[in-house]
């Protein structure tokens, strides 16, 4: 047992090391992300939310701008809201495209989100950025990917940003420092189970 231990002792040892060596091996200690989370899985945005739950808890302001869902009223919003002047929050989409059936009344509300995101990217006071559901405005073509690309590359230093939606544009997912794609393997919604409050919402 004793040998088991010392065995298990020199391995974590090296382990650490090796760890420590190669977080010494970063030269930059900070940098604003452009954080990307895309895929067919379920939890981009949850993922994105639970980021900015993070953020505010470090004391950071937060905005948040969602580009394609609705206006109703969803657990994380609530949440989030509770820290006040902490948080901006635009909820700039008008629901699905399946469910407005107009594109023009889509694309216009996709540019008064994207005129919302630029200006929150400008407001020093905001250190992390969520832009929901942007991959699915940009997927659609209701914005112009160049200029998207454009101010995200060059947005102020210091600023983070996430990106949510499934299939990110090439170009996107070029000027990321961070992907992380979802995959789906299994959902309830496949065997009849419909969004629940708390769990989807």
């Amino acid at each position: 047992m004793d040998r088991a231990e010392d065995r298990h002792k020199a391995k974590m040892a090296k382990r650490k090391a090796a760890q420590d060596a190669e977080v010494a091996g970063k030269p930059i200690a900070e940098k604003g992300l452009l954080i990307v989370h895309t895929g067919p899985g379920k939890g981009k945005s949850t993922a994105a939310f639970g980021l900015a739950l993070r953020a505010l808890g470090r004391g950071f302001r937060v905005g948040v701008v969602q580009f394609i869902k609705g206006a109703w009223s969803t657990g994380e919003r609530a949440a989030i809201e509770r820290f006040e002047t902490q948080v901006e929050w635009r909820t700039m989409g008008e629901g699905f495209t399946w469910e407005t059936q107009d594109r023009a009344r889509d694309i216009a509300a996709a540019e008064a989100a994207w005129g919302e995101a630029k200006r929150m990217m400008a407001d020093p006071s905001i250190r992390l950025l969520v832009l929901d559901e942007l991959n699915i405005a940009l997927r659609y073509d209701y914005l112009q990917l160049p200029e998207v690309v454009e101010a995200l590359r060059g947005r102020r230093r210091g600023l983070h940003v996430v990106v949510t939606g499934r299939n990110a544009k090439a170009e996107i997912i070029q000027a990321a420092d961070c992907v992380t794609e979802f995959g789906l393997v299994k959902h309830h919604f496949a065997a009849g189970v419909r969004a629940q409050e708390g769990v989807e919402y």
